[in-house]
């Protein structure tokens, strides 16, 4: 297998192969990721009704995927630690408060960590296999032998792989796009 290309974001920084090609002052991921959005001019308009976690995926896949390319038989392969508890912290608290009882629907959506693929697969045109797992920490073999598989069995030509951690404001993600050689 060979990586094409390899973004990673995290202290408000977003690196593709090595170079740094954003950067902002602030440590607040929600403002990173808006400032982010508009310096790249994406025109994406559900981003902004997206949780943190597949604000910080989507970024990265839209620093790897061109627009212009059919997508449609690249796979996604994700993994993190925590799972979807950034969001699913937030939609508890709206369910304990008392003054504001409301669990809100829209929260609710993002209440589990595959969520963010769906997001990436509908902007792409993704139409092959996804996964998500959540492991204690960064498993690149484990990532790379799943992703081998389903490039060898002819289901996908490319695979969009990595580690996308966030908990409130602690963030990384380190995502790569891997074919055959």
């Amino acid at each position: 297998m060979k990586k094409t290309g390899i973004c990673r974001i995290e202290n408000s920084k977003i690196t593709v192969n090595n170079k740094v090609i954003f950067e902002s002052a602030t440590s607040n991921f929600s403002e990173f990721a808006k400032e982010a959005y508009k310096n790249f001019e994406l025109n994406y308009p559900k981003f902004h009704k997206m949780d943190n976690l597949s604000k910080l995926a989507f970024l990265c896949a839209e620093m790897l995927l061109n627009n212009e390319e059919d997508n449609s038989r690249t796979a996604i392969v994700f993994a993190n630690r925590s799972s979807s508890l950034d969001t699913d912290f937030k939609y508890q608290e709206s369910i304990n408060s008392q003054e504001n009882y409301y669990p809100s629907p829209a929260v609710f959506v993002y209440t589990l960590p595959n969520i963010c693929v769906g997001e990436i697969s509908i902007r792409h045109q993704m139409k092959t296999e996804n996964a998500f797992f959540v492991l204690d920490h960064f498993d690149e073999d484990f990532l790379n032998d799943y992703s081998l598989q389903l490039l060898e069995s002819g289901k996908t030509e490319k695979v969009l792989c990595g580690w996308v951690e966030l908990y409130q404001e602690n963030y990384t993600a380190f995502v790569y796009l891997l074919t055959l050689e």
